[in-house]
């Protein structure tokens, strides 16, 4: 039994890790950073101006601009395409106003970063177009109508360098933008692995307790039938049938008790070990007292099967004989083990005919043929050469991938 699946969307790792695997939803607002680039917008820009007396002392307008900026990331979540313009039009107005160059770009980096990763890749770079557009205009043409007094020209290499710095900012944002889609990628498929791991552990307790309940509930039937008919003239063979009725039930609540418990506790040891081949003169016995006689044969030299194909060759022999005392007329059945260097054969029949609903219908065949396939083995059904109806199972001696676990490594 598989442990119970993690939390979906849980991601284990670095902070940034897990923030770009599960970004925070966009009813949350980011209070802590929005603050924190504010406070670093405000400070940097004072000590930026010191050092730059040829710029315009910071005022009122120039407070409310480094002030609007940070503001706009409070909503990067939910409008991230708008907020990566939005910064880059307000930091660039600040700086068209003569204002000291320095951290006022630092939320233009957070909301063009915010795009990029959230796919807004269009919006991300026109902003930084935008910005280093107007910026060059300003400082080659438009300086003569715009403060401060006395502005020259600025040299191309400071522009050079700002369009370096806004490729270097996009680069980082894709660089985590592919990242963040390979998260989500890996994340989907921890989910479907999980999915198809719960999926097949429910698969295999419905085969199990189906086999289960389908063997005692046929026993049970054919011996409540007899019970019934010799109620009167036969008491003594009734109260056998009773008897078996009990033992036959006692059997089958311990079974289903046992696969249950997997469900409670899971990766427990069961309590008793799983039936195999080595319980087949009990499985015949049982057989017995529904009326049917089993006669089994042993070819080759047994070997030991792989770990679980032991409890599949189980189940096929008991959904046969299960079959034939559900849907069979004949009251005999020949079990064959054939053992080969490579494999095991089964082989069940019985003489027929069918009773009202045919032989080799419904979900028992179903299980065997997924039963075997589980251990890359074959169950082939249909009618017997001499009549009646056969069931051959090939089960491999060696282990073998499940189809399922090839597709996955």
């Amino acid at each position: 039994m598989t442990a119970p699946p993690t939390r979906a969307g849980r991601h284990h790792g670095p902070p940034w890790q897990r923030w770009l695997a599960d970004p925070p939803p966009a009813a949350r607002l980011p209070w802590l950073s929005t603050l924190a680039v504010l406070v670093f917008q405000f400070v940097g820009s004072h000590f930026a101006a010191v050092s730059q007396p040829e710029r315009l002392d910071l005022d009122a307008l120039s407070r409310a601009l480094l002030v609007l900026g940070p503001a706009l990331l409070l909503v990067r979540h939910r409008a991230p395409a708008r907020v990566a313009v939005g910064t880059a039009a307000i930091a660039l107005l600040y700086l068209s106003l003569g204002y000291p160059y320095g951290p006022v770009i630092l939320s233009v980096v957070v909301g063009a970063f915010g795009a990029v990763v959230t796919g807004h890749r269009r919006a991300a770079w026109s902003a930084m177009g935008l910005l280093w557009a107007g910026h060059l205009a300003v400082g080659h043409w438009l300086y003569r109508w715009l403060p401060p007094e006395g502005d020259t020209a600025r040299g191309w290499g400071v522009d050079g360098g700002l369009a370096a710095w806004a490729v270097a900012v996009l680069a980082v944002s894709e660089l985590a933008r592919v990242r963040r889609e390979q998260l989500a990628r890996e994340r989907a498929a921890r989910r479907e692995a999980e999915r198809r791991r719960a999926d097949e552990e429910r698969l295999r307790i419905a085969r199990e307790l189906h086999d289960v309940l389908a063997h005692s509930i046929s026993v049970i039937n054919v011996q409540a039938g007899v019970g019934l008919a010799l109620l009167d003239s036969d008491p003594e063979q009734a109260r056998t049938a009773l008897t078996t009725i009990k033992a036959a039930s006692k059997e089958a609540l311990g079974e289903v008790r046992q696969v249950l418990d997997t469900l409670r506790t899971p990766g427990a040891a069961p309590r008793a070990p799983a039936p195999g081949l080595d319980r087949l003169p009990e499985l015949a016995e049982q057989a017995g007292r529904a009326g049917l006689s089993v006669a089994t044969e042993t070819r080759g030299t047994p070997a030991p099967l792989p770990p679980g194909a032991d409890l599949a060759a189980f189940r096929i022999v008991q959904e046969a004989l299960t079959n034939t005392v559900r849907h069979s007329g004949s009251r005999t059945a020949r079990v064959l083990l054939c053992y080969s260097p490579d494999a095991l054969e089964l082989r069940v029949d019985d003489d027929g005919p069918p009773t009202q609903g045919g032989s080799g219908g419904g979900n028992g065949l179903v299980g065997m043929r997924e039963r075997a396939a589980a251990f890359g083995g074959t169950v082939a059904a249909g009618p017997g050469p001499d009549g009646g109806f056969r069931v051959t199972a090939r089960l491999p001696l060696t282990d073998r991938p499940h189809p399922r676990e090839e597709e996955t490594t």
